[in-house]
């Protein structure tokens, strides 16, 4: 079966001020899409690979035939990428998270404060288009990284993504032009704690944390 744009877990409108409604339009229904069309015709003749979930299937690109492999790497990891993005989000969301996630990040950073340092400097030090993250090992020891065009820790390690956010130009530029520092203040206003906790919980469970099956919500 195909890879699906999943829907979104919110309305198109739901994140303004703070994310535009005609960002979204674009950000998710043209860029985002194309990802997932590309990624299913980067995939045609690949038996092996193409019906497994899009996580798995991250974890697996090194094993791709070479002449197909930096398009799925491309077109693969832009549609996880983004499928997490949105995940990531919510309205009426920001502050700070609590529960066992907030202890693993005081642990790894020492307090909430020096961990939004860490991944701002990762989204504003990003060269060019990228992402930055937030990622845990097995033992859910978490820690921050940043990759560029469409990378992700799936990719070439066994650690696993629970954050990211987009600091492609397209990400971000309606609101707030090639100024990235004030989308990454704006990023904190919407990031959704809660799903984050469970994508932690997930990661430490040796769970999927996007849990799609050929791009349909399992």
């Amino acid at each position: 079966m195909p890879h699906t744009l999943p829907e979104l877990p919110w309305s198109m409108d739901a994140l303004e001020p703070n994310y535009l409604k005609s960002t979204l339009e674009f950000h998710y229904s043209k860029h985002h899409n194309a990802y997932v069309t590309k990624l299913n015709g980067a995939l045609e003749g690949l038996a092996d690979f193409a019906d497994l979930p899009i996580e798995e299937l991250m974890t697996k690109v090194k094993d791709i035939p070479a002449e197909k492999r930096q398009a799925v790497i491309n077109n693969g990891g832009g549609h996880y990428n983004h499928t997490l993005f949105w995940q990531n989000m919510g309205p009426n969301a920001g502050g700070e998270p609590t529960g066992e996630l907030a202890d693993a990040i005081n642990e790894a950073f020492g307090s909430f404060e020096e961990f939004k340092k860490q991944f701002s400097n990762a989204g504003a030090t990003q060269f060019g288009s990228g992402w930055a993250w937030l990622e845990t090992d097995a033992s859910g020891k978490l820690s921050t990284n940043k990759t560029a065009n469409q990378d992700n820790c799936l990719m070439d390690s066994d650690r696993k993504p629970i954050l990211t956010m987009d600091v492609w130009e397209h990400a971000y530029y309606l609101e707030h032009q090639n100024l990235r520092p004030q989308w990454i203040e704006t990023f904190f206003k919407l990031v959704n704690w809660q799903a984050i906790a469970q994508n932690y919980a997930n990661a430490k469970a040796g769970k999927a944390v996007i849990d799609l099956q050929q791009g349909a919500a399992a």
